[in-house]
């Protein structure tokens, strides 16, 4: 089994590359692709997903993973949706029961940063000055539920705390706290529904 993973930015990558095979074990292959933001990747899904579907093997799987940002959720989950449907793919929430799919569409909400907060452990094991107890604390108990953006809200963190005084680098922060991650701990709703996802693949 292989999966090709879609990816809206470089930080999607670097922290997934990490997780997966935590994830999946030795059960698929693996491959990543980064665009340009979500506008790049939603822009050029339709055709990219065409292009599969001329030549897909068999036990080749796509998973494409967007940000819901400030997006409707379901609405965008239909998006997706379509846009699968559309290029001659069955999805993996399409699919009647015991019918193949192609395709898994997951969104991180509201961003991928949602998912460090999830695991705050790994979080204050990658940056040491971040204190044990923030994940107590209300504000990241649901860390799906974070306002004001997980991303400005993760680098004001690590502000506070004497890190990346001159702004955040998204990739480096990703890859550094992913090395800490622990998939089974994990308080992310969106995390969990992704993770989900691959394991329905390699059951």
């Amino acid at each position: 089994m292989h999966l090709e993973f879609l990816l809206e930015e470089p930080s999607a990558k670097a922290a997934l590359e990490i997780l997966v095979p935590r994830i999946v074990g030795r059960s698929a292959t693996y491959r990543f692709h980064a665009f340009q933001g979500k506008q790049d990747l939603l822009r050029n899904l339709p055709s990219r997903l065409r292009g599969y579907r001329r030549w897909l093997p068999s036990d080749w799987y796509l998973v494409v993973l967007l940000d819901r940002d400030r997006d409707n959720c379901q609405e965008l989950k239909s998006h997706l949706e379509q846009i699968a449907s559309e290029a001659g793919f069955q999805t993996v929430t399409s699919a009647g029961k015991n019918e193949t799919f192609r395709v898994i569409n997951r969104i991180a909400v509201e961003e991928l940063e949602s998912w460090f907060f999830g695991d705050v452990r790994a979080l204050a094991s990658a940056f040491p000055r971040v204190p044990d107890e923030l994940g107590r604390k209300t504000k990241y108990r649901n860390p799906d539920a974070i306002r004001g953006g997980t991303w400005e809200t993760l680098e004001k963190v690590l502000q506070k705390a004497g890190y990346y005084r001159t702004g955040l680098p998204k990739i480096e922060a990703a890859r550094r706290i992913a090395q800490h991650m622990d998939p089974a701990r994990n308080r992310s709703t969106s995390f969990n529904t992704f993770v989900r996802g691959l394991r329905v693949l390699i059951a």
